[in-house]
């Protein structure tokens, strides 16, 4: 048996030396007794706790359709205790042994949190009753008296800590303090709060608050520039036991308790611990087809599985790739409150030296060198964007934040990056934190191709400006639309503005090399374009060369095509197409090839999204001029069909069916479906030892769906030969 992970952390934690009087803060579920009688000396002999007011009871008004949920917009967390949002009064009933008389009776609130809480640390909160309440800060005040009950309006401050608070009501009697009993059902639970014009996160918007806070549906977007793709995910913000996991996350990053009222430090830390390399956070990574005691990444519906087992078990989940760890940070974020979206960037560069620029050495044949090539385009890369101020750097840099949980580069020693300002990547002002760099490289770096010459120095043949980040996307407010927000990353390319942001971005010591005029001279006599056919797994496409000779010379070019199966990080696994021609380029005139593909050829290596990069290199003979090329294309997988049988009404039992057809020309082996609603139904699986080729699989499963209104419905399969298959259904619940 190995020690439990306290005591390790304990072992950790240096010797309390005399500047640090209590041992550091980190944990919420950690808590110590608060004595119930503070005693002001000697008590005499004749002193009975029961002569002076007593509290008998307290109410929380923390049902669902009570007053505080309901204005707190937190109604929908499957959770029994009182949750509220910061900055905003709330209300609470206090039940006394006779009626309160303020001349005479001295009492306040007390909210505790962690374990040695300190006033000021924000860990000990005293309040004392008072006539008016001042926006954003803590207070109290009665707003109705009857018999022996008060009801007072509780104002928290619009800066406090995010947690779970204790409660107590203490009473001063001329012996000592009287406190009630530690009961945890009078626990608060205090969030972020994107309503109050106070608070850091602050979102003016009611239709974006809906969807970046309160939604627990999103969309992936995915695929390639070329053939976007998209799939629903569940972020289940709301369920049983989420924000408790939530919680825990950032007891797991060790992030002090007093630290916890501020997005930019959660942010920070939460991308770090989404993450299991470094400080086994919550997800192990998996980008090499191999998730041996895992689950593939693409089977994933959502975030509640994996928060809630990261929660049991203490110890990563496998296995995540970009959308899996952008998916969960998702979740956390608007658990909190922290208003989110996930995003999605194609053609997304991981360089890995932030020069901004992606360097592919080509060979004596004009074929890649995949030693000297170490950057990489990943086809697309999702991350997160969090809303919050910034009053860490200069105004006009709030607003939305991204943040990445992927972990690709390590930022000050950990993997982690973010939260940089979109609007500072923008405009290039890279110098700001953090880690906006390596975000700005993602989407604007140069491509350029080089071949090393006879006498060793390096050739240029083409610089590509436009490839990277061409088109970064987002779920739509109120819809499941792709929203195109390209423009908040960079501006139009190649426009003076953009240019500009470039040059900005390398005065702020992003490097940038750069390639002597004489070394470099475009061709402009022969132009080479590449199409691929759209094609469904398991079917032969086209892959068509097109060359334009626009001078008056006869050309020959000899031409290579190589054909990759690639993960879509934008590494090869494996080549699966060589062919080499030589084409005949009259003058003026255009000429095309095609090339085709069978499936023959690629399934039997094929990757999870059927993903394929082809690169075309054509030398013309008469000039040893080279021209390059390269594009990604995705294949059309089959999609899962979800119907529903029976009245859909909240309460009642009604059933799903889950419908698949095998469209490959072989038997698929050790079939995983997978099933979940939010509102409507955990998740469900079930494992499928063979589905024969050509046929087709029927799953129905029984639910009592909990919550009415438009609910969605998420079905995933999975198995080693084919994976990214989903299926959605959007349905109506009714109210009984």
């Amino acid at each position: 048996m190995s020690e439990p992970a306290s005591a390790n952390r304990e072992k950790k934690q240096p010797p309390l030396n005399g500047r640090r009087a209590l041992p550091s803060n980190n944990s919420n579920a950690e808590e110590n007794d608060v004595p119930e009688m503070d005693a002001f000396g000697l008590i005499p002999r004749g002193f009975n706790p029961k002569d002076y007011l007593r509290v008998v009871d307290i109410h929380m008004f923390k049902e669902p359709n009570e007053i505080n949920k309901q204005q707190h917009h937190t109604d929908k967390y499957y959770n029994p205790k009182l949750i509220v949002r910061r900055g905003q009064p709330f209300q609470i009933q206090i039940d006394f042994s006779r009626p309160y008389e303020p001349e005479k009776d001295q009492i306040w609130l007390e909210y505790l949190i962690g374990r040695y809480p300190q006033p000021n640390k924000g860990t000990y909160i005293p309040i004392l009753i008072g006539d008016v309440l001042k926006p954003g800060e803590w207070g109290a005040k009665i707003t109705h008296k009857e018999n022996n009950s008060i009801r007072l309006s509780i104002m928290s401050s619009a800066t406090c800590i995010i947690g779970k608070f204790r409660l107590y009501v203490a009473i001063r009697t001329p012996y000592g303090i009287i406190r009630t009993h530690r009961n945890s059902a009078t626990d608060t639970y205090i969030l972020f709060n994107p309503w109050c014009q106070l608070d850091a996160v602050y979102l003016d918007d009611e239709k974006e608050r809906e969807e970046y806070v309160l939604n627990d549906v999103g969309i992936v977007f995915h695929g390639d520039v070329n053939e976007v793709k998209l799939r629903s995910w569940s972020y289940g913000q709301f369920e049983e036991n989420i924000l408790d996991a939530c919680l825990f996350l950032m007891d797991r990053a060790e992030l002090e308790l007093s630290g916890r009222g501020n997005p930019i430090k959660i942010c920070r830390v939460a991308s770090a611990v989404i993450n299991s390399k470094d400080d086994n956070g919550v997800l192990a990574g998996s980008w090499d087809n191999l998730y041996a005691y895992g689950v593939p990444p693409s089977a994933w519906t959502g975030s509640v599985d994996i928060l809630l087992e990261y929660y049991s078990s203490k110890e990563p989940v496998r296995y995540g790739q970009c959308w899996v760890f952008a998916g969960v940070f998702n979740t956390f974020l608007r658990c909190l409150g922290i208003p989110a979206r996930l995003i999605t960037n194609y053609s997304s560069a991981h360089d890995n030296n932030a020069n901004l620029q992606l360097d592919f050495f080509l060979d004596d044949e004009g074929q890649v060198d995949n030693r000297l090539t170490k950057d990489s385009i990943w086809n697309y890369h999702c991350w997160n964007e969090a809303w919050m101020t910034r009053p860490d750097l200069p105004v006009g840099f709030g607003g939305w934040q991204a943040v990445d949980g992927t972990p690709q580069e390590t930022s000050d020693g950990m993997y982690r990056c973010g939260p940089a300002s979109v609007q500072a990547i923008k405009h290039g002002h890279v110098c700001f934190q953090f880690d906006a760099p390596f975000v700005y490289a993602e989407v604007n770096s140069d491509v350029i191709y080089s071949r090393m010459g006879k006498n060793g120095s390096q050739v240029i043949e083409k610089i590509d400006t436009t490839h990277i980040g061409k088109l970064i996307v987002t779920k739509g407010v109120g819809s499941d639309d792709m929203v195109d927000i390209t423009e908040n990353y960079k501006f139009q390319e190649g426009s003076a503005e953009e240019r500009l942001a470039l040059e900005t971005a390398v005065m702020y010591g992003v490097k940038k090399q750069t390639t002597q005029p004489s070394t470099y001279q475009p061709q402009k006599d022969v132009e080479m374009d590449l199409q691929v056919q759209k094609a469904v797994l398991g079917s032969d496409f086209k892959v068509i060369i097109i060359f334009r000779n626009k001078s008056r010379n006869s050309y020959t070019a000899t031409t290579y095509l190589s054909g990759n199966i690639v993960f879509y990080t934008g590494v090869t696994k494996s080549e699966f197409k060589k062919h080499s021609f030589s084409a005949k380029l009259d003058p003026l005139s255009s000429n095309a090839f095609d090339v085709m593909i069978t499936s023959a050829e690629y399934l039997s290596d094929l990757l999870d999204q059927a993903s394929f990069h082809f690169f075309v290199t054509a030398r013309i003979n008469e000039t040893g001029k080279v021209l390059a090329m390269q594009k990604a294309m995705v294949l059309e997988i089959p999609t899962l069909k979800i119907k529903t049988k029976g009245e859909m009404v909240v309460d009642r039992e009604m059933s799903v069916v889950v419908e698949f057809t095998n469209p490959l020309k072989q038997t698929l082996e050790n079939v995983t479906l997978r099933l979940e609603g939010p509102g409507v139904l955990r998740t469900m699986k079930k494992e499928f030892r063979q589905i024969p080729a050509m046929s087709t699989l029927i799953w129905e499963v029984k639910c009592i769906p909990k919550r009415p209104g438009l609910r969605k419905l998420i079905a995933s399969l999975n198995c080693d030969a084919l994976r990214h298959v989903y299926g959605e259904l959007n349905i109506q619940i009714q109210k009984p």
